[in-house]
């Protein structure tokens, strides 16, 4: 048997090893797989900067002769020497700023990049959202929660959502008297402890990431009566009141859950006053709203037709009204109200992504939409599941059909709701039977560390047009984005003094359906050394190329040539995703 295909069967039977478990009812964190063919390893000690702080860095070991580069962008900052494994360094105080640090040594007079790692300095995390999810609150100890989020924090997860750490929805803190009580279960029956979720907040702060507790904001268990919620709150699907409107859930589960009118008063009130209660005892920065979408034909208890979708504004606005400290967010079930939710003040934009909505081309759709009702104010979150139906039962996730995902959500200035405990295929966040392989989880840390990187060409402002690039040597098939199999798809963002062009390889893509249901998609062929011609009606200064596919990210200036408008280059190499940003 080949050596090369030992090691994979190798990596594949680790990569299901290793991940989240159940130990005898006891939640157990063992990481996912140890990241190969990395000489160097560094990490920072803060998810996020405020301007002016200092950053600590710490590497896993010390290799000889290694200099240290701090960049913005393509503009070298400082440049100094590797010589502890331990090290600060005080980035510059301009709010809203993505840094590359990047750890070279010289090899026969050429660089050779070992390593890298981003810097977000940001005063609000909410403006480059990169948010993660919990799932799991039971007994968790120390060492647990701190490898959880240490882990998370080495991606840049700058905000966490709780999924299901309450109790009953429509009284999500259990109290023993004034106090909160120390368990209680959620909808499904698993135990929650107080303990676990306050320190998952708490050593969450220390690493400057965001907690938001999760909520929908109309809902209620069966029981509400008794919790006093009264029946003339509710939504119904008939003008008569008799049959509330619900989400059914299986028979052996606490509740099914009943809709509330987000409009009714005195709804607000009440679930207001809950929230309060938890914001008493637990130092959550949010709210995650939740919604279950389009529910049809209903009515409020005294017959009047309702559309829900027009009872957000006023729900959030009052929300926002009483906590106006506190961020919000409300997820647009496949954009189900997501104009209305936008005209708020949310803090970023979530959708979570289901049919028909189901090619690469409607990702991005999503995000210009909402680029679009924000006025380009705010950022954008998907929730996208990926290798639904592989999720079924135990396997891995397939790389390349996560990292084309992540491409164009990135590419198109959005983020991934993917990564927590374990990385999510489904809509119920503590399903983990698909465990990240060595190669992927490698990737993704290159993938975060170039999304917040380049944070300011992929995120901060600019206007997305889709410009002709054509093959000069006939190595590629360029077209504009939208995108074709057997192509490279391209589109560009103009700003005042550059055009950032983004080249995604769908060149042996056997689907453009982004959710790969059940693992299919295979890598793309990698090509080196292709020419690109393209036109530009201003004089080009310089021109620089990076992808998080090469070098870890770094940038690296391109000799070009200009003939007038007609301008022509070479481009290293292309495997997913490549980025070449044109200055005047």
């Amino acid at each position: 048997m080949r050596s090369d295909l030992v090691n994979m069967i190798l990596i594949l039977l680790l990569s299901i090893f290793f991940g989240c478990k159940e130990n005898d009812g006891e939640f157990v964190y063992i990481p996912e797989d140890s990241v190969a063919n990395i000489s160097l390893r560094v990490v920072t000690d803060q998810a996020r900067y405020t301007p002016g702080t200092e950053v600590i860095f710490t590497a896993d070991e010390l290799p000889e002769e290694v200099i240290i580069r701090y960049s913005h962008l393509n503009e070298v900052l400082a440049e100094e020497p590797m010589t502890s494994k331990t090290w600060t360094w005080t980035p510059p105080t301009d709010d809203f700023k993505g840094y590359m640090v990047d750890f070279f040594h010289v090899v026969n007079g050429e660089e050779q990049v070992i390593s890298t790692v981003a810097i977000d300095v940001s005063s609000d995390w909410t403006r480059f959202p990169r948010y993660g999810f919990l799932s799991e609150f039971g007994d968790l100890s120390e060492n647990d929660i701190t490898d959880i989020l240490s882990n998370l924090k080495d991606y840049h997860i700058n905000g966490l959502q709780y999924y299901d750490w309450h109790n009953k929805h429509h009284s999500p803190l259990k109290m023993n008297g004034t106090s909160p009580a120390s368990t209680w279960v959620d909808v499904i029956g698993r135990p929650i402890s107080f303990a676990s979720v306050e320190s998952y907040i708490s050593r969450a702060h220390e690493l400057n990431m965001a907690s938001m507790q999760y909520n929908l904001l109309y809902g209620a268990w069966e029981d509400y009566d008794m919790d006093g919620v009264s029946e003339e709150w509710m939504i119904y699907s008939d003008a008569n009141h008799q049959n509330v409107n619900k989400h059914d859930l299986p028979d052996d589960w606490q509740s099914d859950i009943l809709v509330t009118n987000p409009a009714n008063q005195e709804w607000q009130k009440y679930i207001f006053e809950k929230t309060a209660l938890v914001y008493d005892h637990l130092e959550f920065d949010g709210w995650h709203l939740d919604q279950l979408g389009n529910r049809g034909n209903v009515y409020d208890y005294f017959g009047n037709a309702i559309s829900l979708n027009e009872t957000y504004a006023p729900f959030l606005n009052h929300l926002h009204a009483g906590f106006p400290d506190k961020k919000m967010v409300l997820n647009a079930v496949n954009q189900y109200g997501q104009s209305e939710i936008l005209n708020t003040a949310v803090d970023f934009a979530y959708t979570e992504v289901w049919d028909p909505n189901n090619t690469y081309k409607a990702l991005a759709d999503i995000i210009l939409k909402n680029n679009e009702w924000s006025n380009g104010e705010l950022n954008t979150v998907l929730a996208a599941y990926m290798n639904y139906d592989l999720a079924n039962s135990p396997g891995s996730f397939n790389t390349p059909a996560v990292l084309l995902t992540d491409a164009v959500i990135f590419g198109f200035g959005g983020a991934h709701l993917e990564l927590g405990e374990h990385m999510l295929a489904k809509e119920y966040f503590p399903n983990n039977n698909l465990k990240i392989r060595g190669d992927l989880k490698k990737a993704l840390l290159e993938y975060y560390d170039f999304m917040v990187a380049y944070q300011n060409l992929l995120r901060d402002g600019g206007e997305f047009i889709y410009p002709e690039l054509e093959s000069g040597d006939g190595k590629v098939t360029i077209s504009s984005w939208p995108p074709q199999m057997g192509h490279v798809s391209a589109f560009a963002k103009e700003f005042s003094n550059r055009r950032v062009v983004h080249l995604i390889n769908f060149n042996s893509a056997n689907s453009l359906n982004w959710r790969d249901t059940d693992g299919t998609q295979p890598f793309p062929t990698e090509v080196k050394n292709f020419r690109v011609n393209f036109i530009s009606d201003q004089p080009i200064t310089k021109v620089w190329w990076a992808s998080p596919d090469v070098n870890e990210g770094v940038s690296q200036e391109l000799d070009f040539a200009q003939n007038a408008s007609q301008v022509s280059l070479t481009l290293p190499s292309l495997t997913f995703w490549d980025m070449l940003v044109v200055e005047y």
